[in-house]
């Protein structure tokens, strides 16, 4: 089966942009059961600043939703579509979901764990392995993140480095 990676990324691509205008740093998250024809089973988008939760990014509130509507912790048969490459806690849960496989969009140098600095899906080690596809939409994803932070750097003026 042939899955529109571009049409499930502009979903996600929808909910990053919810959480920009939220104040929140705009990644976005859309968890797909892929038995049958594919149908979307949650959303998530960054919530941390507003639930005063460190753990409450798009991932990991998607897969929560996810669980809670399947009615179990192990998503099997899922792919996972989020705007920027997750993070070290995020690629954990990831694999401890049992997601088959993660799309993402723009690459994260600094924090990514699907392939940028580290790569916890081709770990050995690990009994879960995800399939990792990057790049989906990177250009729309990536100028989205780079002119929320543009923005906040304007607005703190040009000591922001410097508090």
């Amino acid at each position: 089966m042939s899955w529109d990676h571009e049409h499930w990324m502009g979903m996600a691509l929808e909910e990053a942009w919810a959480a920009g205008e939220a104040g929140e740093v705009p990644v976005g998250a859309v968890l797909v059961d892929v038995d049958g024809e594919g149908r979307l089973t949650a959303t998530g988008r960054n919530r941390v600043v507003g639930r005063n939760d460190p753990t409450a990014h798009a991932e990991i509130l998607a897969l929560r939703a996810g669980a809670e509507s399947a009615g179990n912790y192990r998503l099997l048969n899922r792919f996972l579509y989020v705007t920027v490459e997750p993070c070290l806690m995020c690629m954990g849960a990831i694999i401890h979901a049992r997601i088959s496989t993660l799309i993402f969009g723009a690459p994260d140098p600094k924090w990514g764990a699907a392939g940028s600095l580290y790569d916890f899906s081709a770990d050995p080690r690990l009994n879960h392995r995800v399939t990792v596809i990057g790049g989906v939409r990177e250009a729309a994803c990536r100028e989205l993140i780079q002119g929320f932070f543009r923005e906040r750097r304007k607005r703190k003026g040009a000591t922001w480095r410097t508090q």
